[in-house]
């Protein structure tokens, strides 16, 4: 298995800095500052991707159970939401919420609830951020 990478460039001082985010793949790089991590200007920041990561992880490794199972999904989306606080001095991230909607013809809500738990407490990313709290919902349409 290959081993990946990215990178983060910074300049200037915190408040006032600009830096740039790029995946070892080439496929993104974009800015980020103060601004786009603590406040909404239109930048990407450190948990925005890790948000994109994670729904990514979950969603492949939900649709890998469904396919050794033999099910096949029409559509599986994913949303996570990663809710970045102030506790005392330093930054925390406390809580990520994944929110997925899928479209699988013939399975029973309950074993799609059992699928979708066990991706959540599997994907790798999953296993990588424990230390977090992990909600999940997941809706079959």
């Amino acid at each position: 298995m290959p081993t990946r990478k990215a990178e983060a460039e910074w300049e200037g001082n915190l408040a006032e800095g600009r830096g740039r985010l790029k995946v070892g793949s080439g496929t993104f790089e974009g800015p980020y500052s103060f601004k786009s991590r603590f406040e909404e200007e239109a930048a990407t920041n450190p948990e925005e991707l890790l948000g994109a990561a994670h729904a990514g992880c979950f969603t492949m490794a939900l649709t890998a159970a469904l396919s050794r199972a033999q099910i096949k999904a029409k559509r599986i989306h994913t949303e996570a939401r990663v809710k970045l606080e102030k506790i005392g001095e330093a930054f925390a991230i406390t809580q990520i919420e994944l929110e997925t909607e899928a479209e699988v013809p013939g399975i029973a809500d309950a074993a799609f609830q059992q699928y979708a738990q066990g991706a959540k407490e599997n994907c790798p990313l999953s296993k990588a951020l424990a230390s977090t709290p992990i909600s999940m919902t997941a809706k079959l349409l």
